[in-house]
C-alpha cells in the first residue's frame, strides 16, 4: 500500500519539511524516539502490517513519519484540534465527556478522540474481514502513532485557560520561550546535547536500557488495557494532566527563568513518557495487528 495513489506527496512533504525550521508536537525529536522504542516491541505480525502501510519515502521505518502529523497541519487544518486537550483550570483531573471537544464544542475532537477514532479505522479492516476498505489505513497509522506520542506529553493535556502552556512565557535558561515548547522540545535538546554527546540515538538507548532494567516489572502495568480493548487513552490523559500539575506548571509563573534545577528534576518524567508512549503504542499495534485478524486483499 505504500505506493498507493493518494500518497505521492507525503513524501514530498516530508523531504520538504527536512528545510525547515520550527518543531511542533513533542517535537520531532521526541516523536522519534516513541517510535523507535515502539519498534522494538512489536510482534511479526505488526512489524508486516505496519511495513505494509508505511508510504515509500519511510523506506520501512515508522519512526521516519511519526511527525508527519504535525507536518501536514496547514494542509489539514481540521487535525490541529486532534492534538491536544484542554481541561479546566487547576482541577488537575481529565475526563473524556466533558475535556473531549474542540473549541467549537465538536465532542471527540481531541487527542483521545483521534487515538480511538483512527484505532477503529485500523481495527475495523485488519479484525473484519467483510470490511469495505474505506478509509486511508497509512494515514491512520501515522496518525494514530503521532497521537500516542502526543497524549503522554503532560502539556498536551494541560490547562484551558493558557492553552496547555503554551501563553505562559518563561526563560529556559538565557532563551525566551514558552512553557509548553519546553516540554515539547526544549528539555529534550538539552538532555541530549548536556548528556548524550548531541546524538539522539544515545538517548533512545538510555530509555530502552531503562526499561529493560529499572522498569521492567512496570511494562505489563503500562501495556495493560481494561476490559480486553485495543487502545485505552484514557488512562494515559490522566496521568498526562496529572504530572502537568506536579511538574510542569509548578514553579513556573510567567517571567521565571527555568535552570538547572527545573531541567534536572523533569527530565526523568520525560524519559519515562517517552518510554510508556513507545511501549503502549507498540502495544496498541500489537492487538491491532493480531494474527487472528487478517485483512482482506482489497
Amino acid at each position: 500500500m505504500g505506493g498507493g495513489s493518494g500518497l505521492w506527496w507525503v513524501g514530498r512533504v516530508l523531504v520538504l519539511v527536512q528545510l525547515v525550521t520550527g518543531i511542533l508536537g513533542w517535537g520531532k525529536e521526541g516523536h522519534y524516539a516513541v517510535c523507535k522504542i515502539a519498534e522494538e516491541y512489536l510482534t511479526e505480525d505488526a512489524v508486516a502490517a505496519v511495513k505494509e502501510l508505511l508510504p515509500d519515502s519511510a523506506e520501512g521505518d515508522l519512526a521516519a513519519v511519526c511527525s508527519w502529523p504535525d507536518e501536514i497541519r496547514f494542509h489539514y487544518r481540521w487535525s490541529s484540534a486532534l492534538h491536544y486537550i484542554d481541561t479546566p483550570d487547576f482541577k488537575c483531573n481529565y475526563q473524556y465527556c466533558r475535556d473531549c471537544h474542540d473549541s467549537a464544542g465538536l465532542k471527540d475532537r481531541c487527542v483521545t478522540g483521534a487515538i480511538l477514532n483512527y484505532t477503529n479505522q485500523l481495527t475495523s479492516v485488519y479484525q473484519n474481514s467483510n470490511s469495505v476498505f474505506q478509509y486511508n489505513l497509512t494515514e491512520a497509522l501515522m496518525f494514530l502513532a503521532h497521537f500516542i506520542g502526543d497524549v503522554h506529553q503532560p502539556l498536551h493535556v494541560g490547562f484551558t485557560g493558557d492553552l496547555g502552556g503554551n501563553t505562559i512565557m518563561v526563560h529556559w535558561y538565557r532563551r525566551k520561550t514558552n512553557l509548553h515548547h519546553i516540554w515539547d522540545d526544549m528539555i529534550i535538546d538539552s538532555a541530549v546535547k548536556t548528556f548524550y554527546g548531541s546524538d539522539l540515538a544515545n538517548m533512545i538507548q538510555a530509555i530502552q536500557n531503562n526499561i529493560t532494567d529499572d522498569w521492567s516489572n512496570q511494562l505489563p502495568l503500562w501495556e495493560y488495557c481494561q476490559n480486553n480493548r485495543t487502545v485505552c487513552p484514557d488512562p494515559y490523559a490522566s496521568e498526562s494532566v496529572s504530572l502537568a500539575c506536579k511538574f510542569a506548571y509548578k514553579n513556573a509563573t510567567p517571567g521565571s527563568t527555568l535552570g538547572d534545577d527545573y531541567f534536572l528534576s523533569r527530565l526523568p518524567i520525560v524519559e519515562k513518557r517517552l518510554a510508556q508512549g513507545g511501549i503502549r503504542l507498540a502495544a496498541t499495534l500489537n492487538r491491532i495487528f493480531a494474527s487472528q485478524g487478517k485483512r482482506a486483499k482489497a
